[in-house]
């Protein structure tokens, strides 16, 4: 009930609650002592509705099974029982005060207790040594597919707006601490409508054009001459050659990678309108020695955990 704040809704649900359990009672009471009318001029005799299929098949006027009317009637008083001892109805919480929350978190208290000291290990650990471990990784896997395959996708290639974390480009950064404080904190880009900045339609249609030529994309070379001027309206956040901002998060256009897509359309819609993305943060819902492991297994989708930990413990690496 915490949903409702208006204090119209407890007793409204209380009392409908209640009067259709009555309702069930009477109905049921009704129909086990009472017969169908019969139809004038039948046979009293004839225990039958007058009901019949396939030319013999009779449906008997009788009163419903008594021992089918007693379950109905135990199914009531347990209903009753329940709602005394159970919260159902309004706000009341019941006699034995039980919450689905606090069997939440009791469950999650008995999962720390089972699965946090494992946790704790990998926490203490660097997360390249993390992402070679086998068995880490498999933890880290079904993390990822439990909380944030729903956005990037089951192989975290990404989809429409939602990055692909199986390549090399990040627009934060791809080193494993950083995607561990993406994870952690999470992160809100925003792209500012620039239509009225650039000055129109045909404007937005040339810088469009030049952003397509950054990363030899198919474009109209005309069009994108014309929209080189208008482009030192985008420098402050992609940066003079367009290779983007890892400090603010602006992409790099001189790649082929797009997050909305590549298209000339695409992309004006984005110069024109704008997009708003958020990356949820994860620091309170799974805790950090649960995003350690995640980080781990994230930053493996695009590198070789391997590979990695052998050149950091090659001689003249830094330490």
């Amino acid at each position: 009930m915490a949903d409702f704040t208006d204090g119209f809704w407890s007793p409204y649900i209380t009392i409908l609650t209640i009067l259709s359990i009555f309702g069930c009672g009477v109905l049921l009471w009704m129909q086990g002592s009472r017969k169908v009318k019969l139809e004038p001029g039948k046979d009293p005799a004839d225990n039958t509705t007058g009901h019949v299929w396939d030319d013999d098949l009779g449906e008997l006027n009788n009163p419903l099974p008594r021992w089918w009317m007693w379950l109905f009637y135990l199914t009531i008083v347990f209903g009753l029982v329940y709602l005394v001892l159970y919260p159902g109805l309004g706000s009341y919480a019941g006699q034995l005060g039980w919450k689905s929350s606090s069997a939440y978190q009791d469950e999650l208290k008995k999962a720390d207790a089972d699965y946090g000291p494992m946790f704790n290990k990998y926490l203490h650990q660097d997360l390249k040594t993390v992402a070679a471990d086998p068995q880490a990784h498999a933890i880290g896997e079904r993390l990822f597919l439990t909380y944030c395959a729903q956005c990037h996708g089951s192989d975290a290639r990404g989809n429409k707006g939602f990055p692909n974390l199986t390549d090399q480009d990040w627009l934060h950064g791809g080193e494993p601490e950083t995607i561990k404080i993406t994870i952690m904190e999470g992160r809100h880009g925003v792209m500012p409508p620039m239509g009225a900045a650039l000055g129109g339609d045909k404007d937005v249609e040339n810088v469009a054009h030049y952003v397509l030529s950054l990363s030899g994309s198919n474009h109209d070379p005309i069009k994108a001459v014309f929209g080189k001027p208008k482009f030192s309206v985008c420098m402050g956040c992609h940066g003079p050659g367009g290779g983007g901002n890892q400090v603010i998060g602006a992409p790099n256009l001189t790649d082929k990678i797009w997050l909305y897509g590549g298209s000339v359309d695409t992309i004006m819609e984005t110069i024109r309108k704008g997009r708003d993305n958020t990356m949820p943060s994860f620091k309170d819902f799974l805790g950090e020695p649960k995003v350690h492991v995640l980080a781990a297994y994230v930053w493996s989708l695009s590198n070789h955990p391997g590979d990695a930990i052998a050149l950091d413990h090659a001689p003249g690496a830094p330490q």
